[in-house]
């Protein structure tokens, strides 16, 4: 068993740390966009505790308009994932979200208000 943690995203890199469960084997680190498998991941030991540093040029393929994800897995087992989000669909999604949270601000005043008034 492994776990990946990110350390920064920069210059189009992403880089973490893995770190080794006891008694588990050499990681055999995959990564997947869109169903596909994803090339470049570099996989260095850091030291004898059982850790690596991970480092992944991020594909031009996976950026593009809206939502691209990118999945690193050890086997069956999903260690992280690299949300980007980018282009005119950003701008709508955050309007609605906003929005939404304007609508459930002011249900959740209207109740407390309601509760307010109903304990006096």
């Amino acid at each position: 068993m492994f776990e990946l943690t990110k350390t920064r995203l920069s210059e189009g890199i992403w880089e973490g740390i893995l770190t080794r469960s006891e008694g588990s084997a050499d990681p055999r680190l995959t990564v997947r966009h869109m169903d596909r498998a994803v090339t470049g991941l570099e996989l260095s030991p850091e030291d004898a505790k059982g850790r690596w540093r991970v480092r992944l040029p991020i594909p031009r393929e996976a950026i593009a308009d809206g939502v691209q994800t990118l999945v690193i897995s050890d086997g069956d087992t999903v260690l992280a994932d690299i949300t980007l989000i980018a282009g005119e669909a950003l701008a709508d999604d955050i309007r609605a979200e906003v929005e939404l949270l304007r609508a459930e601000l002011d249900m959740l005043k209207r109740a407390f208000r309601r509760h307010c008034l109903e304990t006096m």
